[in-house]
């Protein structure tokens, strides 16, 4: 019998759920389904597997090269750095992901703005050590808030934004996209040319990026007011966390929020006050994790029956002569 393996997030009793159950016993009737422990998927791996539905393992080419079966893998959020997207290309290796946590993605990053803006962060930390005193907060309504991106994730928080900005608020995004402006005005917002305008003008900065490239460093944030915020629920390495964290010593702004863990180059963050890191948990929910599961499986369950599933990321592999083998 084939397998199915499964990351270990979908053994995680604290987001078991009826669509998740549902989603398995589906798989069940197609393939034996299998859960895995390993961080890197290697040729020892590849025997009988037809399909993984995968969290952030890497994906070698020993794996792709021996799974001789497999004809899909299915990532368990958007992310694809380990799944060796042009080698399973070469080989003839569906890739997909499940885009079904920007909602999720954007609340957090609204729910991060208001923090911010309220200062719930440093009013926590004073109530607890016994100090009362008065801290000053800003309104969102009036505000500037910029939005640096404006892909899937990056419009779901324009949409939640602008009705809390008011009247009087200004949104102002920037995109390298070519229908930046047109997508801007249908969301109630200026599109601007220069992402400095965003640093420069706003009360706080959303990053909503994909990409390994370093977008944020001492220049930008030098920029910003000093009662301003900088919030990266996207990727730890879209800011220089030393640039960051000297600029926030220096109180050129107030508040910087990541959602990434503080290891590797965030360590120096670890215990500052004004520096909010969060486990990589933005896209998580308890509604997130169903719709990611479903997703999955149902992606899976399609390519096992031959068939085409809807987020394909390399759409190039349906031309491959061992694609050809079971795609109807």
């Amino acid at each position: 019998m084939k397998k199915v393996l499964i990351a270990p997030v979908l053994s995680d009793p604290q987001y078991d759920s009826e669509q998740r159950q549902t989603s398995l016993v589906g798989l069940a009737k197609l393939a034996t389904v299998e859960g895995y422990s390993q961080t890197e998927f290697t040729a020892d791996h590849g025997r009988d597997v037809v399909a993984v539905i995968a969290n952030s393992a890497l994906f070698t080419r020993e794996f792709y090269e021996a799974a001789e079966d497999l004809r899909i893998v299915a990532r368990w959020g958007v992310g694809y750095d380990q799944v060796n997207l042009e080698i399973a290309t070469e080989l003839g290796i569906v890739i997909c992901v499940a885009p079904v946590h920007m909602a999720t993605v954007a609340e957090y990053a609204i729910t991060q703005w208001l923090a911010t803006l309220k200062r719930v962060y440093t009013l926590n930390q004073m109530a607890h050590s016994g100090d009362h005193a008065l801290v000053r907060t800003y309104d969102a309504e009036g505000s500037t808030l910029g939005i640096y991106g404006l892909g899937r994730i990056g419009q779901h928080a324009a949409q939640r934004a602008r009705p809390l900005l008011g009247d009087s608020g200004r949104l102002l995004v920037y995109d390298t996209r070519p229908d930046v402006a047109e997508l801007a005005a249908e969301l109630g917002a200026e599109a601007v040319d220069d992402p400095m305008t965003l640093f420069r003008e706003s009360d706080a900065v959303s990053l909503h990026v994909s990409g390994d490239d370093t977008i944020v460093t001492y220049e930008q944030l030098c920029a910003m007011k000093p009662h301003a915020s900088l919030i990266n629920p996207s990727r730890g390495n879209l800011v220089n966390d030393a640039d960051v964290n000297r600029a926030i010593k220096e109180e050129r702004l107030f508040y910087y929020v990541v959602d990434d863990p503080t290891d590797g180059t965030r360590e120096i963050h670890r215990g500052h006050p004004r520096i909010i890191s969060t486990n990589h948990n933005a896209g998580i929910s308890a509604e997130s994790v169903a719709r990611l599961d479903s997703m999955n499986a149902h992606q899976v369950a399609l390519v096992l029956q031959g068939q085409k599933p809807p987020h394909i990321l390399n759409e190039a592999v349906l031309a491959h002569p061992r694609v050809a083998t079971w795609l109807q």
